[in-house]
Parts: C-alpha cells; structure tokens; sequence
C-alpha cells in the first residue's frame, strides 16, 4: 500500500478522523483507526531491543506492547533488494522515535504464516499495530523523509487513541527521545467553514463549502483535495460494509453499487483493489459509463494522493485504456 498510512493522504487538510469515524460505524474494516483496550497512557517497559526479530512463537508478546507503544512491523525477504534498502530506515527512524516506536522484523521466509496473516501481499510490506489494531502503512521501499513523516503520523494517531507510553531499550543512546510531533498545519480562513461542517458529520454541507471555495480560487489544491475526500465519506454515510458489497454482489449490472465498494476498499486502505475495480469497469464498460467511472477515478486519485506510486501506476493503465 505504497503510501497509505492511518489516514488517507492527500492534500493540505487531514480529515483522517472523519474517514476513520466512517470505517467505525460501517463496522470496523481493515485499515480503520486502533481503539486500544488498554491504552498505555504514560507507561514506560523495558525491552531487550528498539528493534525485535518476530515470529509466530512471540508475536503475542510483542502486540501487547502495542498497548504501550506503536509497533511497526517490517515485513522482510532476504531475496528482496527493496527490502534490503528498507529495514535500515526502519531501523534507523525507530531509534530516532527514542522509545515512542518499536520495531517488530518479520522474515517472510521463515514465518510464511505470519506473513499472511498480515495479510502481505509483497515485501517489504510496513504494517503497525496500535492498540492490538492493524493500521496498514505502505509496501515498497520509500524515501528516507517519506518514512520519517510516516512515523510522526504514526506517533500522532496512537496519541488520539491513548497509546502514549514508552520503551526503554539498551540500545538507545541515553537521553535519546523522540522529535516534536509537526505542528498542525493552519487552515485558511475560507476554508473554514467547509471544515467545521465536516467535523460535524455534516458532509452534504461540507460539500457545497469546498465547491465555493473551488469557485473562487479554482487552482487550490487543498480544497481540491478535501473536497475529494468529504464526497467519499458522503457516499459512504450511513452504510454498513455488508449493506454495500451486498448491493454490489445482488446487481452486478449497478454501477454506482459497484463504484461504492471501490469507495469502501479505499477508505479501508485496499487502495489497489479500489483502483483494479474501477479500471476493470471502465474496461467492460460502454461509453456511457465510462465518463461516470473516469471522474470518479479522478477523484479517487486526489484523496490518495496524485504523487502516489500506486496512483501513477493506475493513472497510466487509464490512459491506455483511454487510447
């Protein structure tokens, strides 16, 4: 999930709690926020390393350091050349987290079943548990900075849902201690409005917040994106995970049913899956359609993120589908 983190990226505006809010009334989906039945609020636990070999004989042990702590769990193969540039950015970010992250290392070769329990699909494949809950964050080696804003998010997402502890590790240099988490960012003033209207629930009004602030200024980017992402929780408001791939499976004719369940896959973090449906669409489909399935690509594209790896993957594939 190259680029997908707790909340989906995309734009100046974090509206992740709205999309995690979604993902809990429609049930919980993979990929939803973490809510820690014990959250480690303060507590600090001594651990042998900053960065733990897991397999299937101690990864219990190592989950309920979740309850502490975010574990970030770097899915590995020594026949992997991506995962060979990887892991020491892992290793690297973690000690710089000072104890407010821990890494779990998980060959894929010698535990094949913990692997698929995390459900990788490649390696590296990066997956956290906060909390005892998934929280997918990318596959495929990234940037240095990448990963390092990955984990600050990380950080920021436990700290919502009451992970705040520490561990304590021999082989972090004393006094080490995490960075600041970034500042949060400003919101314009005409912004605003959309905003509050989103936090709310009011996603309809949101809407029509960010369409007039589009009207105004139509090259801002933000509102661009946001509006993108309050559409997506619009269309899923109110629906549970069955009630949607129910309708999907009973009219397989129904287009939008079938674009709703590209909408659920993406707001759960199964961002391939989401542009794979919509792509096979538009390949089966007459021109009519077509139009309707390109925009709401599109769209999908900026809640993602239009510099997304997966995103430029799947733009390329419509634009031979196009020609």
């Amino acid at each position: 999930m190259a680029g997908v983190m707790p909340h989906i990226p995309g734009g100046g505006v974090d509206l992740s709690h709205l999309v995690q809010r979604t993902q809990q009334a429609q049930g919980a989906p993979e990929g939803s926020a973490p809510t820690p039945t014990q959250p480690g609020g303060g507590q600090v636990v001594d651990v042998p390393s900053i960065a733990i070999e897991a397999g299937e004989q101690n990864f219990e042990q190592i989950a309920q350091l979740s309850q502490v702590v975010p574990v970030v769990f770097d899915i590995w193969s020594a026949q992997s050349e991506a995962s060979k540039s990887l892991s020491p950015i892992l290793l690297k970010i973690t000690r710089e987290f000072g104890g407010r992250v821990l890494l779990g290392r998980v060959d894929a070769d010698s535990n094949p079943g913990l692997a698929q329990a995390f459900q990788a699909r490649s390696v590296p494949t990066v997956i956290a548990l906060i909390g005892g809950r998934p929280v997918p964050l990318f596959e495929g080696a990234l940037a240095e900075e990448q990963v390092r804003e990955f984990f600050g998010q990380l950080v920021q997402l436990a700290a919502q849902n009451g992970v705040t502890g520490k561990v304590n590790a021999p082989d972090l240099a004393p006094g080490e201690d995490a960075p600041e988490a970034p500042a949060e960012p400003q919101i314009p003033a005409a912004h605003v409005p959309a905003v509050e209207a989103a936090e709310r629930g009011d996603y309809a009004t949101a809407v029509k917040e960010w369409e007039a602030v589009l009207q105004k200024a139509p090259a801002d980017a933000q509102a661009k994106a946001a509006l993108a992402q309050v559409r997506l929780l619009h269309r899923l408001q109110g629906l549970t995970v069955d009630e949607i791939r129910t309708a999907a499976a009973e009219r397989p004719d129904d287009l939008d049913a079938q674009m709703l369940v590209a909408d659920l896959d993406l707001s759960g973090g199964h961002i391939e899956d989401a542009f794979l449906r919509l792509l096979d669409l538009f390949s089966a489909s007459g021109t009519d359609d077509r139009s309707t399935i390109r925009t709401r690509l599109l769209e999908l594209f900026e809640v993602v993120g239009v510099s997304d790896s997966r995103v430029i993957a799947a733009r390329g594939r419509l634009a031979n589908l196009l020609y």
